[in-house]
């Protein structure tokens, strides 16, 4: 009889096994693919992204001249802080204009916060004093 009892229970627990619905496995990565979209001065460095309005970065921000970015764009050295001037953040009440598609930058900075371009706000490690983001900067946050 105990024959017949284990492989009754082994054909329940089968039975029981075969009739729960099979589950989807689905994996998602947050990879944004292709190019930035062309804004003067990059980026807020949280969503929704919009261009930031000029004045906004300090030059901590640009590489050789070049703007390494914000938001999912973001492309900095580990550990990067940058300065910015938070007037400028509608996070902080600006309703002021946005640059509009190949507008040229605004070169006139005071930086009063440090961000890490992940929404963060910290200690850029250098103070923002005499940084200016004049025409042919060419990168380095420091004078």
């Amino acid at each position: 009889m105990s024959k017949i009892r284990f492989v009754a229970v082994a054909v329940l627990a089968i039975g029981i096994a075969s009739s729960v619905p099979a589950s989807e496995s689905q994996i998602s990565v947050g990879v944004n693919i292709g190019p930035a979209p062309i804004c003067p001065y990059g980026y807020f460095d949280y969503a929704p992204y919009d261009c930031a309005p000029y004045g906004y970065y300090g030059p901590d921000w640009f590489v050789g001249g070049i703007f390494i970015g914000a938001g999912p764009w973001f492309h900095g050295p580990a550990g990067f802080w940058g300065h910015v001037d938070n007037r400028f953040d509608p996070h902080y009440g600006y309703h002021g204009p946005l640059p509009a598609r190949g507008d040229r930058p605004f070169y006139h900075f005071h930086g009063n916060e440090a961000r890490d371009g992940h929404g963060h706000i910290g200690q850029a490690g250098h103070d923002a004093g005499g940084e200016h983001a004049l025409p042919g900067y060419r990168g380095g946050g420091r004078r």
